[in-house]
This record gives structure tokens, sequence and C-alpha cells, in this order.
């Protein structure tokens, strides 16, 4: 984060929910509502920090994970009736005693599973251009609109129920969204509201535009992201990985003794832990003879082989004597000493920074490098399509 960030993103994320407890954590294709909303805040080249404002230890963890910071929300705010203009005038309140004073506000929902990093950066250019002071999502609609009057009956609302007009013959309306506004934040503390000066749309494809309010919007949420996301139904029995790489960002600390020490990522542990508990076998295969592997994978609580030069042949023989098909194994690479292995399995998996032809060699790629999670994001695909099996 710079010092002065001129764009700020601010995601309002109450625990109470009555239609969905726990609403904001909820998973969509395997990751939490929260961190998807931190995800494309994040990834939004304009954007120069995220808050989460949240009065619940759970999400603010779950923020902080994504890489989000946090802005505890006052219990006054933290109500039914509170509304989201409450909860970001106290953030920019925050904000402005610690001399953060942004030049565009970026309002973003976290109950939005589907916002589009790039959708974020127009609007935000649009603002800081000067041609709107707010920008707001919304998708196109030629529905037929119809309310019902006091004594009950039907009374057509944007049409005139006498002529029905083809579809492609009418000027769409467009319904807002609620995923983002980008504001300019002095106009918004003067107003005191999202809409104020020269209000403009930001059309976004209305088969991502769903807003999560019930179950039945999760439901949708999760079978859209099969098609929006191509997230896979990784269904497995075990979990082999690599460790270099994977469980670590590749790079390692020599002492002038000779000895190394790594990095690791407590979501990666967590993402273990929640396979282990889930029944699901863990097993480390590394090519590297050194400790600390064998010191992570005793604190995992899980085996590993390592010192090991052909993976595939290691491999055939664990899962024979573990008694599960290679059909029914995940491994989870990132370099070419990976590919013997990721050939005879059932779900060849790369970590996003993968070599390659690790990844042209893979079945799917995932969103979070080597040592950033990659371990727990493929944890959550797999407990996901578990837990939709049961």
């Amino acid at each position: 984060m710079r010092t002065s960030p001129r764009v700020v993103a601010v995601i309002p994320a109450r625990s109470g929910s009555k239609g969905i407890p726990g609403k904001n954590l909820a998973l969509v294709a395997g990751r939490s509502l929260i961190a998807r909303a931190v995800d494309a805040a994040g990834e939004a080249s304009s954007v120069d920090a995220v808050y989460v404002s949240t009065d619940g230890d759970l999400i603010a963890a779950a923020a902080r994970d994504a890489g989000g910071e946090v802005i505890a929300r006052p219990a006054q705010i933290s109500d039914d009736s509170a509304s989201s203009e409450a909860a970001l005038l106290h953030a920019l309140e925050t904000l402005a005693a610690e001399g953060v004073r942004p030049d565009v506000l970026l309002f973003i929902q976290a109950t939005s599973p589907f916002i589009d990093p790039a959708a974020l950066d127009a609007a935000v250019d649009r603002v800081l251009s000067g041609s709107a002071d707010v920008v707001l999502a919304a998708t196109a609609s030629h529905a037929f609109l119809w309310r019902i009057d006091e004594s009950g009956a039907a009374v057509a609302v944007n049409h005139d129920a006498a002529t029905r007009p083809r579809r492609q013959d009418r000027e769409p309306e467009y319904r807002e969204t609620g995923a983002f506004y980008a504001m300019r934040a002095n106009g918004f503390r003067e107003a005191g509201h999202r809409f104020f000066g020269r209000v403009e749309l930001a059309v976004v494809p209305e088969r991502g535009a769903i807003d999560i309010d019930d179950p039945a919007d999760l439901l949708a949420a999760e079978a859209a992201a099969r098609l929006i996301e191509r997230v896979p139904t990784i269904e497995v029995d075990a979990l082999v990985t690599d460790f270099d790489g994977v469980h670590t960002d590749d790079r390692a600390t020599v002492t002038t003794e000779g000895a190394e020490s790594v990095v690791v990522n407590r979501r990666d542990g967590m993402g273990v832990r929640l396979l282990r508990e889930a029944g699901v076998p863990v097993l480390i295969l590394s090519t590297e003879t050194n400790a600390v592997v064998a010191t992570r994978a005793a604190k995992l609580r899980v085996p590993v082989l390592h010192g090991v030069d052909d993976k595939a042949t290691t491999l055939r023989t664990w899962a024979e004597e573990a008694g599960i098909g290679l059909d029914r194994i995940a491994y989870l690479g990132n370099d070419i000493n990976d590919l013997g292995v990721l050939g005879i399995v059932g779900w060849p998996i790369a970590v996003a920074d993968a070599h390659p032809d690790v990844l042209a060699a893979s079945r799917h790629v995932l969103s979070r490098a080597g040592g950033d999670g990659a371990v727990r994001e493929l944890a959550d695909l797999i407990l996901t399509q578990r837990n939709g099996a049961s």
C-alpha cells in the first residue's frame, strides 16, 4: 500500500446474517465470499489498499488471510438496521485518523461472488478522470415488470401492456447488481449516501450478476461458478503434493553453516488439517533430502517420502499399499521433476507459478502460487466436492 493511497476499496461485512448464518464466510467453488471480494479488489491494478469493515473475528481472520486489512466495526452500526453508508463513513473516518484520505472510495459487496477486477479498474478510471462522480455495477434487462395495486390488480410498470414489442426492439433497462460502487470519496462524505452528482453505469454480464441473499442464491452461485470460472469437480480419495515450490515459494535461506530454512503458509497447514479430519489421506512426495521437509510433514501430521528420484514408481507403490487407485489421486506439483507423476494420476494439478511444461501437463491450474495458499485452495476444492456429494 502506498503512503497516501489514491484508491481505497472498502468491503462491509457484518457477522450477523439472518438469511444465511455466517453468509460472508459461505463458500462458492471452494472460496469464501469475503475472500473472493478481497481477491477481486486486490487484483484490480487501480486499487491501492483493501479494507474489510467487520464486527466478526472469523471474518476479520479470513480477510487478513486473503490479503486485506481490517477495520473494526462498532456494534452500533453492525445490527440489522445499520446501513452500508454508515460502515463506509466510519471506515473513511478511521482511515482519516490514520492520515489516509483517498480520492476514490470503491465500495464492494462480498455478496457478489463474480466481480471482475477489470470492471473495477474501468469504473475507478471513470471517476478519476472526472467523467462521473459515481459509477455502479448494473446489468441489462429486457424484463416486462408488473406491480400489484391496492385492489390486487396487476399494473404494467415499464411497458404498455397492450403492446408487446420483441426483445430486440426494446431499449434495455438496467438492474443495479450491488456488486460495486466507485465514488469520489469527498463527494460521498458530503452527500452521506452513494448516489450523488453524475451517476453512470458499469454494465456487467448478466450471468455473473448474482447477489447472495438466501440459500437458493448460494446454490445458483455454485452452479454458475462451473460455467463462469470453469471450476473443476475434483473428486479424489487422496492428495499427494511436492514440497518445494508447493508448500513453499521455492526459496530457501542458507546460513554460513549450510543450514537451510524455508517459509511455509499457515493457510496450507489448515487445508491439510481439514483434509485429514475429512478422512482424505495426504502424502508429501519430494525429491529433496532435507530435514526441513520431514519437520514440516511431522508438524502437519502427514507421511512424507523424500529423497525420491523416481516419483512415479514411488507413488505407484504407495497407492497400491494404500489401496487407492491412481485415477483417484490428485497430485500437486510445480516443476519438471513432477512430470512423471503428473502423467499417472487422475488429477494432475499445478500451482499458478509452475513451469510451463507442468502447466501444460495439468488438468487444472490453481489461482494461487506455491507458498501462497495453493495447497489450501486445492484442499477447499476437494472438500467442496466431498461435502456436496455427502
